[in-house]
């Protein structure tokens, strides 16, 4: 796909099978319903939370190296109340993120990894991230509109993986019906 404004280095296409037949030895095995096919979203999902923690650990890190760079009234901005208040909250975002997804990891390799460990790391995740990338570009200033100072880089990807591998509303009734024993789907 041409001309993407987020998640530029996934490599996309469109494909099209018009009066295609798969032969029986080259079709998907044992993919014969959805539950089949939310086994693979179980897996896909925890790897959006870690997409997450990395898009926000980059934007944090980003806006802590321009704080420290940037002058202002002769010394760095990082030396600000409300800037050093901005990082500490993104700070304290990423470290609940990282904590989450570690665990989901653990719980992956043991085997006891469930939709709903999944999707809670991916709504929680992303959501974060969307916060920890805002703060970020408020950090920035007018200079968090411009491409040179790489900060819109995360703007973009950050709406990308927030809405991708099921919107938050869709996963937020995952664990809506894991933790009500009530299905809220329509």
């Amino acid at each position: 796909m041409e001309d993407k404004m987020a998640l530029r280095t996934v490599q996309n296409a469109i494909i099209t099978l018009t009066d295609c037949r798969v032969s029986e030895a080259d079709r998907l095995q044992n993919a014969n319903s959805f539950k089949d096919t939310a086994n693979v979203l179980r897996m896909t999902r925890a790897g959006v939370a870690w997409q997450a923690v990395g898009c926000g650990r980059g934007a944090y890190e980003l806006a802590l190296k321009y704080t420290m760079e940037r002058k202002q009234f002769g010394r760095p901005i990082a030396s600000f109340q409300l800037v050093q208040d901005l990082l500490v909250t993104m700070l304290g975002d990423l470290t609940a993120m990282q904590t989450m997804v570690y665990r989901l990891s653990e719980l992956q390799d043991n085997g006891n990894i469930t939709d709903e460990h999944a999707s809670l790391a991916k709504v929680f995740c992303t959501l974060r991230m969307r916060s920890i990338v805002d703060h970020a570009r408020e950090l920035f200033g007018g200079n968090g509109i411009l491409l040179e100072y790489d900060i819109a880089r995360f703007v973009a990807d950050a709406e990308a993986i927030y809405s991708y591998e099921g919107t938050k509303e869709i996963n937020s009734l995952i664990v809506g019906r894991a933790i009500t024993g009530e299905s809220a789907f329509v």
